[in-house]
């Protein structure tokens, strides 16, 4: 079982460095980011009505970024649900191991951006509900 909860996930704010021609956000493995990266991916064009992610990890640690536009992201330790709402590419949402998440309700030309502490890796994943709800030990 693991014993992380929906307020072991954070909003992080990183630096803005403003600039005359527009913002300039700088995320540093060991300096605004909790963990060292090992992948980027993002997510973009996700039809109006669609919800994206519906699983967890046991391992990966991932920092959420809504780069542009917004979007809610529902975090779950199997007790608890919040809903943190992205809208500003300054802030991302820390989600530790052990956390069902979804990203639902993307505004038009919304960008996600994900910053994730491993490489892919198909074991770490729990993609249902109940068997998270059984790992977590709460069946």
């Amino acid at each position: 079982m693991i014993k992380s909860s929906v307020y072991n996930c954070s909003v992080i704010e990183l630096p803005i460095n403003h600039r005359d021609r527009g913002n300039l956000t700088v995320a540093e493995n060991g300096k605004n980011i909790p963990f060292d990266v090992h992948r980027v991916y993002y997510l973009y064009d996700v039809p109006a009505g669609e919800s994206r992610g519906g699983h967890a990890h046991r391992e990966l640690k991932q920092l959420i970024i809504a780069a542009s536009g917004s979007f809610n992201v529902v975090l779950s330790d199997g007790k608890i649900k919040r809903t943190i709402t992205l809208n500003r590419p300054f802030y991302g949402l820390l989600v530790v191991p052990g956390i069902w998440r979804e990203l639902d309700d993307f505004s038009s030309g919304s960008i996600c951006l994900v910053m994730a502490s491993r490489k892919y890796d198909a074991k770490d994943y729990i993609r249902g509900y109940e068997e998270f709800l059984a790992w977590k030990g709460r069946d």
